[in-house]
């Protein structure tokens, strides 16, 4: 009976995509349910993605794409310094709400900016690896119950898409595990051009600095 059970509960297949290069990029999430278990319709499925510190979603884009309903997620924590390096910022989980699949009703998709933070120059090389696990796949069904063989209860401080007022169970499914985890490469500094650099801010920072006192001299009014 046991094994029965375990083979009704299809695992949930998700692979990710990085969209984009440099600094700022688009993270391309897609979920398929497994073809046991209950319908879809009428559920919410979301990715929980943990974001190293190399990497961070900025809070007011994020919003800016929610009010223009072409993203939703939830950040936690809310704030997010989006001026911290890489050594000194923290974790960061992000909720993404997942969008249907018209011509598969098992299929999901969404898509995260988001941008990737300032590492510590390196010796010898010009990019930094930082890896991304796989997300984990949440399912909230307000109006119907999960079978608990399949999805186990998840704690989730969010809102279901579908009831964002009322109280909802978040639950969680096993996936299938992803050959290798995902990659993105992040430029960084060389230790050798440290010198180099310093010396063309200063000037940079004096000419321009210059340019203003002399326009401040020249068409300012002074009493």
């Amino acid at each position: 009976v046991i094994a029965d059970v375990h083979a009704a509960c299809q695992h949930a297949t998700v692979t990710q995509e990085l969209l984009q290069a440099g600094f700022h990029r688009e993270l391309l999430v897609k979920v398929e349910l497994g073809e046991g278990g209950e319908d879809a319709r009428g559920c919410t499925v979301a990715a929980r993605i943990r974001l190293p510190p190399g990497i961070y979603v900025d809070p007011y884009e994020l919003a800016s794409l929610q009010r223009h309903n072409l993203t939703k997620a939830v950040l936690v924590p809310a704030a997010v310094d989006v001026e911290a390096p890489e050594y000194s910022a923290t974790e960061l989980l992000v909720l993404l709400y997942m969008e249907p699949n018209p011509w598969c009703s098992r299929c999901f998709r969404a898509v995260l900016p988001m941008h990737g933070r300032y590492h510590r120059p390196a010796e010898d090389s010009e990019e930094a690896s930082v890896v991304l696990k796989s997300p984990e796949v949440l399912r909230c069904c307000c109006d119907n119950r999960l079978s608990t063989e399949c999805w186990t209860p998840a704690e989730v401080e969010a809102p279901c898409s579908s009831k964002p007022d009322g109280p909802c169970q978040w639950y969680s499914t096993m996936r299938k595990p992803v050959p290798e985890e995902l990659i993105l490469q992040v430029p960084v500094g060389l230790r050798q051009h440290s010198s180099m650099v310093c010396v063309l801010t200063l000037l940079a920072t004096g000419l321009c600095s210059s340019l203003i006192l002399a326009a401040v001299c020249k068409h300012g009014h002074f009493s």
